[in-house]
């Protein structure tokens, strides 16, 4: 069994075709058929059904699959341990974060490329739930979010900093000159809000539930800046944290009032994965900027 072999499974399973695996790996699609098949010989089991140009994981295929991307994880971390011997000047983060926590990121993207501009980082937005999959799944570094602060078998979280839950509204809004408002008074604005999925949305809608409020919700939408950009014509509200609203000048955070209305923004660390030096120092240069 070969690393290049495990490598080209994981590939084949993410897509569900061996064509475009094989365009992926830059490689043609009988060398990765043929490699493939020499991995189930070894096995003694068929890792996929074959239908048509379509492929499926088989029982064993599934249950191989995650042993296959925590070795392959495990040889990558080897090699970067090594390469870290001497110095964190070169190599690659892959960092997850929610939009909530952009301002923050963005700060530090930039104090950490100053120092080391050779590191290369990739960034992969998503929800809560989202980045949870992708930091099992060993596919990130470290993610950052609101996740709650636990321990379990595969990630652990730690705090960050709080932020409080806000209206956002437009400064010409006649709530941008409020010093807080409450869950209450939310009920006949129009709001555009994030999908169901997102942490906050169902933070939310437990809210909305708790005082007996149906919101008037105009939109539905599974990106941030979308939503802000709605909210910045004057036509519409909505209610994120206060740490989402980046780039946006002509809007007003107005924190909502209430004892749970604070969360914890968290960095979240893959379990039994080796930590990279350089992750380690956008970590602590994240804490530098609170």
């Amino acid at each position: 069994m070969e690393l290049r072999q495990l490598k080209y499974f994981i590939k084949a399973a993410e897509r569900s075709n061996f064509t475009e695996a094989a365009a992926l790996l830059n490689i043609s699609q009988s060398t990765l058929s043929q490699q493939i098949k020499q991995l189930e010989d070894e096995l003694g089991v068929p890792l996929f059904d074959r239908i048509g140009k379509r492929v499926m994981l088989t029982e064993a295929g599934k249950l191989f699959l995650p042993h296959a991307i925590q070795t392959v994880r495990k040889s990558e971390d080897g090699r970067e341990m090594i390469k870290e011997l001497n110095n964190i000047r070169t190599g690659s983060l892959k960092i997850g974060a929610t939009y909530g926590l952009s301002s923050l990121l963005t700060q530090t993207l930039i104090r950490f490329s100053e120092k080391y501009p050779k590191i290369k980082i990739s960034i992969e937005f998503g929800t809560s739930d989202e980045l949870l999959k992708l930091i099992t799944e060993s596919k990130l570094d470290f993610a950052l979010s609101f996740i709650p602060v636990r321990h379990t078998k595969t990630y652990v979280t730690y705090p960050l900093f709080k932020s409080i839950l806000s209206l956002i509204v437009h400064r010409d809004h006649p709530s941008a000159t409020h010093q807080n408002t409450s869950v209450a008074q939310l009920a006949d604005m129009p709001l555009v809000l994030p999908v169901k999925g997102y942490s906050i949305r169902a933070f939310l809608d437990k809210a909305f539930s708790e005082v007996n409020i149906i919101p008037d919700i105009a939109m539905e939408i599974n990106d941030i800046d979308m939503l802000l950009k709605l909210v910045d014509t004057g036509k519409w509200c909505t209610v994120l944290m206060k740490t989402s609203l980046f780039n946006y000048p002509s809007l007003v955070a107005v924190p909502i009032l209430g004892e749970e209305m604070e969360r914890q923004a968290t960095i979240t660390w893959p379990v039994d994965v080796y930590r990279k030096k350089s992750a380690i120092e956008f970590a602590e240069l994240l804490g530098k900027e609170n």
